[in-house]
């Protein structure tokens, strides 16, 4: 299903988020492509590799994680955080993007985004679906489109895992002279008002929080 956005009138600019026809549909809703497999905890993940470069008409929009929703944290009481508290945890680790747009095209941007996600002693359970957002912005200034997507993890019995998802948007231009330049692309979790602000405070538990670790 298409979503369209109507951008703001400041730069003639008009924007919509719109999920590549390429991508497998499901429920009425995209599903994206997903790679999962656990991850060790004490394993530095592995870097999400760079899209090929491709020439266009122009540069492409600027992608970049939300700081204050780069990481999920659920915690018992947020007041007093505490490892025995942590619940599910995730962590937006990577993003590699690279687009394509000729003369009046809309510009249509892929990108990669590679998360990682852990349990703690609070999360119940061995699957979460977590939920992320894609927002397209004015260049530092207002959200013109803003997307949800589910990301569904089956934890298998591990206490990590890796999940890399492929996307891929579309953000229509007023004319040729609109350039990607004039985009910002955002990324983040979907996180509660405390979640953000313990995001924003600084504070963090990394996904192995609270997990016994194997004796040497």
């Amino acid at each position: 299903m298409r979503r369209v956005f109507t951008a703001l009138a400041a730069l003639s600019v008009t924007a919509a988020l719109i999920p590549s026809t390429a991508a497998a549909q499901y429920g009425g809703q995209q599903r994206p492509t997903q790679q999962q497999q656990p991850a060790e905890a004490n394993a530095r993940p592995t870097r999400i590799a760079p899209l090929s470069r491709r020439a266009n008409a122009g540069p492409c929009p600027y992608v970049k994680v939300l700081y204050d929703a780069a990481r999920y944290v659920e915690l018992a009481d947020f007041t007093r955080p505490s490892v025995a508290g942590i619940g599910f945890t995730g962590e937006i680790e990577g993003v590699s993007a690279d687009c394509v747009y000729r003369e009046a095209d809309p510009i249509r941007l892929d990108f990669n985004v590679l998360f990682n996600l852990g349990k703690g002693p609070q999360a119940s359970g061995d699957a979460r679906t977590y939920r992320y957002w894609v927002a397209v912005t004015e260049r530092n200034s207002a959200v013109l489109a803003k997307e949800y997507f589910d990301l569904p993890v089956n934890f298998e019995g591990q206490t990590t895992a890796s999940v890399q998802q492929a996307q891929s948007i579309v953000i229509p231009r007023a004319d040729a002279t609109t350039a990607g330049s004039n985009f910002e692309v955002l990324i983040g979790f979907e996180v509660t008002p405390e979640m953000a602000e313990f995001n924003r405070s600084g504070s963090r538990f990394r996904v192995t929080a609270g997990q016994t670790q194997p004796n040497p």
